[in-house]
């Protein structure tokens, strides 16, 4: 069944008042009629099947959906070059992600414009409606990365680092039972002083495997990783 999301503020008494946009991908692209039935979900954990009546649709009932990882990820990204962060907004939304933090670090070269950032909270949303998530996730605006690291005070706090001898990722996520953060660095990795000024925020180094992964492919390897273990 075709799932849509919607803005919370659109259920009202039992009905789901569409926006113009909505009535015309209901309508026009997945060529839904009157009485039609489809899956309206709010990304804050509700969802609702629904008819199509007109302009709205009717609430025919509550619905219950258990896609949700058990545990709070952060995942804090070093904005790769181009449009490679779409494909990590996209990947890490099916994967599980719960909030994805973009950061500007000392070897980041994208200056990313507010056209971007509603770009990948759309592109989550989509990923959210695909693959049947109950929450969407939030896309935080960027900030530099020394900014971002001394402000999650999350217990469990990891960067990701290719170079150096630092336990692999598999290692150290048994005892997290509730709330993790997980930082990946851009081309060419991160720099020194990065490490340090992390390290010195309270987070752990650790290795994603002996290889050299690219910017856009260490988020979903990670990610991989923590939903592994989750889901066992």
């Amino acid at each position: 069944m075709q799932r849509i999301a919607i803005a919370p503020s659109q259920f009202q008494q039992g009905q789901i008042l569409l926006t113009k946009e909505q009535q015309h991908y209901l309508g026009r692209v997945l060529r839904l009629r009157e009485g039609d039935r489809f899956i309206a979900m709010d990304g804050r954990g509700k969802w609702w099947l629904a008819q199509l009546a007109g302009e709205q649709a009717q609430v025919l009932e509550s619905l219950t959906v258990e896609t949700e990882l058990p545990i709070s990820i952060t995942l804090m990204v070093a904005l790769p070059k181009g449009n490679g962060f779409d494909e990590v907004v996209r990947c890490c939304t099916e994967l599980g992600v719960t909030c994805i933090a973009p950061v500007l670090s000392d070897r980041t070269l994208l200056d990313p414009s507010p056209q971007k950032l509603e770009r990948w909270r759309r592109i989550a949303t989509e990923a959210a409606e695909q693959s049947e998530r109950s929450f969407v996730p939030t896309i935080l605006e960027p900030v530099a990365f020394n900014t971002a690291v001394t402000a999650n005070q999350t217990s469990h706090r990891y960067i990701c680092e290719a170079r150096g001898e630092y336990p692999h990722l598999n290692k150290v996520l048994s005892s997290i039972s509730d709330e993790i953060v997980i930082a990946t660095g851009p081309e060419g990795g991160w720099t020194t002083q990065e490490i340090e000024n992390a390290k010195s925020a309270g987070f752990q180094p650790v290795s994603l495997g002996r290889r050299i992964l690219r910017a856009v492919t260490a988020p979903v390897v990670a990610l991989s990783l923590i939903t592994a273990i989750c889901e066992v």
